[in-house]
């Protein structure tokens, strides 16, 4: 069974940063490509982010280029989402999913079982 345990989100200022964690079990976590994606009320659901099964490989959505940085510990099946310059924009539940795109995302939530549950998601709300 797929399980994707995500931590580390609050309430953080403008401005401010958060490292989010998701602890992965349940698949070969080094065989697979690892996302974050978001959801907020007003804007559905949103990829964020993705990191290549080695790692070194990553992609970002645009308004998060240059503040967000992706990583993962293959040895701990841990993917991590460090996140700087904090906006309002980014207050949304956040999760991490196998796969490097929402496409991919989805088809592998069919293959491995979990569909589109990843886990409780962690809450970043960005307000001062």
């Amino acid at each position: 069974e797929v399980l994707l345990v995500e931590s580390g989100g609050g309430l953080v200022e403008p401005g401010g940063s958060l490292t989010l964690s998701c602890e992965a079990s349940g698949f070969t976590f080094s065989d697979y490509a690892m996302s974050w994606i978001r959801q907020a009320p007003e804007r559905g659901l949103e990829w964020i982010a993705f990191i290549s099964r080695g790692g070194d490989n990553t992609n970002y959505r645009d308004s998060v280029k240059g503040r967000f940085t992706i990583s993962r510990d293959n040895a701990k099946n841990i993917v991590y989402l460090q996140m700087n310059s904090l906006k309002t924009e980014d207050t949304a539940m956040y999760y991490c999913a196998p796969g490097a795109t929402m496409s991919a995302i989805r088809q592998l939530g069919r293959e491995l079982g979990h569909g589109d549950h990843w886990g409780q998601g962690t809450q970043v709300t960005v307000s001062s």
